[in-house]
C-alpha cells in the first residue's frame, strides 16, 4: 500500500518487509537510487480513491480526465487563498518563505503536465551522491544552483531513506506492556495463549438451569470471578450472574425477564428455553494457540484488550523511531506576548506532540537560538534516528543548516520541494541510520515540510500501514501555484472539502480548524474538481490520536 503520491517505482516498503528488516536485520550496501526517471511519475497512472464515489475526476485530483487543466486566469478566487495581504501577515515563525533557487527550466508553462515536471525535476539521491552504492557526499554550497524535488518524489525520497536506515540500524523487536504499546507495529503474530473464554461463562444475568421446567432455585447464587460451582441436578436451578462460571450438567441460561417464580418459589419460563441458550462455550471465541492478528498489526486500543484478554501482558513490536527537535532563532520567546520585535515560539509546542501522533518517541526538544556552533554540536551529539530543525533552511545571513551539513560530510537528499508552503525544507542522511530533516521556520510551512519527508521516514521507521489514498471534490476553486503542489487546509463537509482561509506560510488559523490537508496541483482545482487528501492525525479518530 503507498502512501499518497509516493509510487515513484516498485521498491514501495510493505508491512512484511519493515518487520523483516527488524526481525533479521540484514547488512546491506547502502543504498538510496531515487525517484525513477524511467516510468509515470507519481501524479500519473496512480489513481486515488474517491470517497464521495466515482467521478470524471476520479485519480487525479488536480485535472479532469475528460476536460483541459484549469488555467491560472479562470480559477476564480480561491476560498482557500487569503491573498498577499493575509499572506504577508500574523505571526512569523520566522522570515518570508525564499523563493526557488534559481530557475527551473523543467518548471514549463503553468499549463504543462505536473507528470512531466516529475520526470524533469532532480533525482534528490543521485545528484548529491557519487561513488559505489551511493557513498556520500557533501551538499552543495549554499547558492548553487539546483532543481527543488517534486512533492511526490520528495515524499517517496523520505520512505527510501527509512528503508536504507532501517537495514542499518539493526533495531531488534522490544517488548512493551499494554499499556505503552499504543500506536505500535506488532513484531511477531498475536497468538491465543488461552481458550477464549476459558471456561463455560454465561452471557446473560438470570438463572442456570438444568432439564426442563419448572425449576426448584437453591439458595447460592453463582457471581463472576468465583470458583467452580456446584453441579446442577435435573430439575435445579441457580441464580447466575453474567460472565460467572456455568455450574456442571447445566443446560440453559433463563434469562432474567423470561423467568417468574411462583408462590411456592419455582421458576417457570415465560417462553421456550433452547438448550445451550446464553451460555458461552469454552473457545468459543478461539483456542489457545490460534493466531488472533497477524505481525504488522497496529496496536490500537481494541488490540490491546485483545492481548489483555487472551494472557498478555506485554507486546512484541517495532521499537519507536526516536527524534530530537531542535527549534532555532533568537527571536523566540516561550512566554508571555510578543514585543520589541519577538514572537512567541508556535513550533516548539506544536511539534512534539504531532511526531508523537507520527508514531515516534521524542527525545530532546532544545532552543538553540542563532548560534552556528551548538547547532553543529546538538546534530553531531544526537543519537536520535532522526533529528527535526526548524528554521535556518534557506540562505540568509543566520541560516545556519546548509553550511553546517556541508561541514560535517552529510548527504543531501532533498534540497527544496516544489510545494507550498514549505518549499526550503530539506533531508539530509547524517549517518547511514540517522537522517536530519529541515523544517522551514514559518509555522504552517514547517507543517508542510512534517507531513512531506518526517511523516513518511517515520511511518517507514515504525512499518506502520501507509494511510489509504482518497479524494474529495472542494468546494471552493483553489489558486494553484504556476509550477508547484499546494497544500491547503479543508475542513469535510457534506458538500465536500472547503478550502479554509488563512493558510499563507506564517498562519496556524487555519490548520487549526482543518479536519485535513488538500493536494492541490500546479494551475489551480476548479470548484467541484476532486483534489487528494491528507487526513490530520486528530481528525481521522484512529490511532493517530495517540499524542502521549
Amino acid at each position: 500500500m503507498a502512501s499518497p503520491g509516493t509510487r515513484a517505482d516498485d521498491e514501495d516498503l510493505g508491512v512484511e518487509e519493515a518487520l523483516a528488516l527488524v526481525r533479521e536485520n540484514p547488512r546491506r550496501p547502502h543504498e538510496d537510487p531515487g525517484p525513477s526517471h524511467g516510468g509515470p511519475s507519481p501524479d500519473q497512472g496512480d489513481p486515488v480513491p474517491s470517497r464521495g464515489g466515482p467521478s470524471p475526476a476520479h485519480g487525479d485530483p488536480g485535472r479532469s480526465r475528460g476536460g483541459p487543466e484549469p488555467s491560472r486566469g479562470n480559477a476564480g478566487p480561491s476560498h482557500g487563498d487569503p491573498g498577499p495581504s493575509q499572506r504577508a501577515s500574523g505571526p512569523a515563525h520566522r522570515g518570508p518563505e525564499p523563493a526557488h533557487h534559481g530557475a527551473d527550466p523543467s518548471h514549463g508553462t503553468p499549463g504543462s503536465s505536473p507528470g512531466a515536471q516529475g520526470q524533469a525535476g532532480a533525482d534528490p539521491a543521485r545528484a548529491t551522491s557519487s561513488g559505489p552504492h551511493g557513498a556520500a557526499r557533501s551538499p552543495e554550497p549554499s547558492g548553487t544552483h539546483h532543481r527543488a524535488t517534486p512533492w511526490p518524489d520528495a515524499r517517496a525520497a523520505a520512505e527510501r531513506a527509512a528503508r536504507s536506515a532501517a537495514r542499518a540500524a539493526r533495531r531488534e523487536p522490544v517488548s512493551v506492556p499494554l499499556d505503552q504499546a499504543l500506536g505500535l507495529t506488532l513484531a511477531a503474530p498475536l497468538t491465543a495463549l488461552t481458550d477464549l473464554p476459558s471456561f463455560d461463562t454465561s452471557a446473560m444475568d438470570g438463572w442456570a438451569v438444568a432439564g426442563p421446567g419448572p425449576w426448584a432455585v437453591r439458595d447460592e447464587g453463582v457471581l463472576a470471578g468465583h470458583a467452580q460451582p456446584a453441579p446442577l441436578t435435573d430439575g435445579g436451578a441457580a441464580r447466575i450472574a453474567t460472565g460467572a462460571r456455568i455450574p456442571p450438567d447445566t443446560t440453559a441460561v433463563l434469562r432474567t425477564e423470561h423467568g417468574r417464580t411462583d408462590d411456592r418459589g419455582r421458576l417457570h419460563p415465560v417462553r421456550e428455553v433452547v438448550h445451550g441458550q446464553d451460555i458461552r462455550p469454552r473457545g468459543q471465541e478461539c483456542r489457545g494457540g490460534d493466531q488472533l492478528l497477524p505481525l504488522g498489526t497496529l496496536a490500537t486500543p481494541p488490540v490491546l484488550g485483545l492481548a489483555a484478554a487472551a494472557g498478555y501482558d506485554t507486546l512484541t513490536a517495532v521499537p519507536r523511531p526516536r527524534v530530537d527537535v531542535l527549534v532555532l532563532g533568537d527571536e523566540l520567546l516561550t512566554a508571555g506576548l510578543p514585543h520589541d520585535g519577538l514572537i512567541r515560539d508556535a513550533l516548539g509546542p506544536l511539534l512534539p506532540p504531532w511526531l508523537r501522533a507520527l508514531g515516534a518517541e521524542v527525545g530532546t526538544v532544545r532552543r538553540i537560538g542563532d548560534d552556528a556552533g551548538a547547532l553543529e554540536r546538538a546534530v553531531t551529539t544526537s543519537e536520535a534516528d532522526l533529528v527535526v530543525t526548524t528554521g535556518g533552511t534557506a540562505a540568509g545571513p543566520v541560516d545556519h543548516v546548509h553550511p553546517i551539513l556541508n561541514r560535517i560530510g552529510a548527504e543531501l537528499l532533498v534540497d527544496g520541494v516544489k510545494v507550498r508552503p514549505g518549499h526550503p525544507m530539506l533531508l539530509a542522511r547524517l549517518k547511514t541510520d540517522q537522517h536530519l530533516v529541515g523544517l522551514p521556520g514559518n509555522p504552517l510551512a514547517a507543517v508542510s515540510g512534517l507531513i512531506t519527508l518526517a511523516e513518511p521516514l517515520l511511518r517507514t521507521l515504525a512499518a506502520r500501514p501507509a494511510p489509504e489514498r482518497y479524494a474529495m471534490p472542494l468546494r471552493d476553486a483553489v489558486h494553484g501555484h504556476p509550477h508547484d503542489t499546494r497544500l491547503v487546509p479543508v475542513v469535510l463537509r457534506d458538500e465536500g472539502a472547503v478550502p479554509l482561509h488563512y493558510n499563507g506560510p506564517a498562519m496556524l488559523r487555519g490548520i487549526a480548524a482543518a479536519d485535513a490537508l488538500a493536494v492541490v496541483r500546479p494551475g489551480g482545482t476548479r470548484s467541484g474538481q476532486e483534489a487528494e487528501l491528507l487526513d490530520l492525525p486528530w481528525a481521522t479518530a484512529g490511532i493517530g490520536v495517540c499524542f502521549t
